[in-house]
């Protein structure tokens, strides 16, 4: 990202079944019975198996992870090159948006709004017992998304790129609000209060580009809102899966959730918000350094040095100390008026956390839900490396001035070649069926 301006079975290395990510990520609540799809099955239905999923229809459309995580990957493959196209003048986006703009809303809005869909969709069904979205509905969504992309990109009418655009979150939020209240799982509610916010930010972003909203706020409040969920959830799944792996280990676990890791998250979330609000006084700046300072803090008792050798795990830890340092560079930008440029803490969150966390989730779920080990072969220890160097050569960029260009389109396209390589080595799997459960051996790991 090169230049944005302001059902549950093994869950470590060598087992097979669903990863427990979506379990994971609602830790200490009460887990939720699937009763519908039991229901569903006792009743005598034939249309859906036994996690509710419908059959007979490809497995790419079988559960939300599948196409939205490829579609993510594929689309970030191509959009920083595009971008970067764009960076050197090659050519222009004709949509409502120009610049460094397009390339903030379709890295936001287009990319990571992708993974968000797929993650959410398959954790719903584990939080509320209903059945998952699969089939012609869930390809009207990804329908819905592609729709936006190209309006985004080549519509000009900016009334008509706006609703046909706006039309794949307000659909997202709209279906994990009717879960969460139709399941009465009232404790995920947050969450879908954050894919609301996330599409008030692409409303406001609309906004922005027809002059009818202040500069700054819709980036922002997008980037808030993605900060927040890896803060989260992020933030739960990176000690849940440490704990399994080294409980296996017997070596000591992770530090339990305590009042530190409470103050750290009301520490983010509040700073988050007066950095939206109130982006360049030095009260804001303090709060996001000692947010960073307490992720940092946070971090360093989930044992990360005891997962060295353990790549799929260790790539957690990675994502979410790319939270910390980005905030704590955020603070450190406001609080020295600019001295480290924004950028270089902006592209910490963003190329570093971000996308070391989104690939992070996809890795591991695509592995998990389609009944494969969970295991980093020699592609995805690949795929981690490309997306870290990526990030740190674009936040180095800012700071090298006379070796910005440079680093702007190495990084940019190390980091482009890491989900390009999701895409070659997961797409086969995400369109594959599901390993069976009787299934010892298999295809190596990617």
């Amino acid at each position: 990202m090169a230049h944005i301006a302001t059902g549950t079975g093994k869950t470590a290395t060598g087992g097979h079944g669903d990863v427990a990510l979506a379990s994971a990520a609602t830790e200490g609540a009460p887990r939720p019975d699937r009763s519908e799809p039991r229901r569903s099955r006792n009743a005598g239905r034939t249309d859906r198996d036994g996690r509710g999923r419908r059959l007979g229809v490809p497995p790419i459309l079988s559960y939300g992870f599948r196409p939205f995580f490829f579609a993510g990957a594929t689309y970030a493959a191509l959009a920083i090159p595009a971008w970067l196209a764009v960076f050197l003048g090659y050519f222009s986006p004709s949509g409502p948006f120009a610049g460094s703009a397009w390339h903030a809303h379709e890295m936001l809005f287009g990319y990571l709004g992708a993974v968000v869909a797929g993650f959410i969709l398959t954790a719903v069904p584990n939080w509320t017992g209903r059945l998952p979205l699969s089939g012609a509905p869930l390809a009207g969504l990804v329908f819905l998304w592609l729709t936006g992309r190209l309006a985004a990109s080549f519509l000009a009418d900016p009334l008509a790129a706006a609703l046909l655009d706006l039309a794949f979150p307000a659909a997202l939020a709209a279906a994990v609000w009717r879960e969460v209240i139709a399941g009465r799982n009232i404790k995920n509610a947050p969450v879908a209060a954050m894919l609301s916010l996330f599409a008030l930010a692409n409303l406001l972003h609309h906004g922005e580009a027809a002059g009818l909203v202040p500069d700054g706020y819709a980036i922002r409040l997008a980037l808030a809102v993605a900060a927040t969920l890896i803060a989260l959830i992020g933030g739960r799944v990176t000690p849940s899966f440490t704990r399994n792996f080294l409980a296996r280990k017997g070596a000591p676990l992770p530090a339990p959730f305590s009042r530190l890791d409470g103050l750290a998250l009301a520490a983010t979330g509040l700073s988050l918000l007066a950095w939206v609000l109130f982006p360049l006084t030095t009260a804001t700046g303090a709060a996001l350094a000692l947010a960073g300072l307490l992720l940092g803090l946070r971090l360093s008792r989930w044992r990360g040095a005891s997962v060295m050798r353990e790549p799929i795990v260790l790539v957690l830890h990675a994502g979410y100390l790319w939270l910390a340092v980005s905030l704590l560079l955020l603070g450190v930008s406001v609080l020295s008026g600019g001295a480290l440029p924004e950028t270089a803490a902006l592209h910490a969150l963003t190329a570093g956390a971000v996308g070391t966390m989104t690939l992070a989730v996809m890795t591991r779920a695509s592995l998990g839900h389609t009944g494969r080990a969970i295991v980093a072969g020699t592609a995805t220890r690949a795929i981690y490396l490309l997306v870290g160097a990526g990030a740190l050569l674009r936040l180095a960029a800012p700071l090298l001035p006379a070796l910005y260009l440079t680093l702007v389109v190495a990084g940019g396209l190390l980091w482009a070649g890491a989900f390009a390589l999701f895409a070659l080595r997961y797409g086969p799997i995400l369109f594959s069926s599901r390993l069976g459960k009787g299934t010892m051996t298999g295809p190596p790991a990617p």
